[in-house]
């Protein structure tokens, strides 16, 4: 967990991003085909991007990210979903966009993620995503929740994103968070106010069951994300 001093998780970048997503429920209709991004992986791939881009340090991050696939194929869900939780939250320093990309609002690939070894909210999510897909857990039982977050006992709200795991998608998730390290059920995060949610394949206002939208046309940092996690060997 983050020290106090490092929890400003807003910032004008996604004060914007937010904003634009005010009119999400009368936005592209229903019974859209999106894209889906594939969680397969080349280790040849990843492992000459990481040495490009970061070099050794970088290289023995992403060789204990293999080590974790390796050693959780095959495990129950709870100790796959404890695993990618504790790993990332531990390996990834809490620093916000501005100070790591030069960017007010940045999401990075788990490899650009894992070679900085610092990122913020939106980081540690798409890296928990796309590793328990990899592990095989379906798409559809996974979502990004974009919150607004109570911090301690204030009633300041800033925003922040967890991941969630959906038994289906009509039941309150799991909560994956960077913030509590606990993965906690989402009725007992009282803390946290859901915006909207998303994975590969669809997009959904609120706590809605029910896609409104293709991620990949409404969320252009998503499509970014997807466009250089192909360019670096994760699709």
């Amino acid at each position: 967990m983050p020290p106090p001093s490092h929890r400003t998780l807003d910032s004008p970048g996604r004060r914007r991003f937010l904003s634009t997503l005010g009119s999400l429920s009368l936005a592209i209709g229903l019974g859209l085909q999106p894209s889906s991004a594939q969680a397969d992986f080349s280790v040849q791939r990843l492992r000459q991007s990481m040495q490009r881009l970061y070099g050794p340090r970088g290289l023995s991050s992403l060789e204990a990210w293999f080590a974790l696939v390796e050693r959780l194929a095959g495990a129950d869900l709870r100790t796959q979903l404890e695993g990618v939780n504790d790993f990332f939250n531990r390996r990834i320093r809490w620093i916000d966009d501005i100070h790591v990309w030069g960017q007010e609002d940045y999401w990075a690939t788990p490899l650009e993620a894992l070679g900085r070894g610092e990122g913020d909210c939106e980081d540690y999510s798409i890296a928990k995503y796309v590793t328990l897909k990899e592990l095989g857990i379906p798409d559809d039982q996974l979502r990004m929740i974009y919150v607004r977050a109570r911090i301690g006992r204030s009633s300041i709200t800033q925003a922040h994103m967890v991941l969630g795991w959906y038994q289906t998608p009509s039941v309150q998730p799991l909560v994956l968070d960077n913030l509590v390290p606990t993965i906690t059920p989402a009725e007992l995060r009282t803390d946290l106010d859901p915006l909207f949610s998303f994975n590969s394949d669809g997009l959904w206002a609120g706590g809605s069951s029910q896609s409104r939208a293709d991620p990949l046309a409404r969320l252009s940092r998503w499509r970014s994300v997807i466009e250089r996690m192909r360019e670096q060997g994760f699709i």
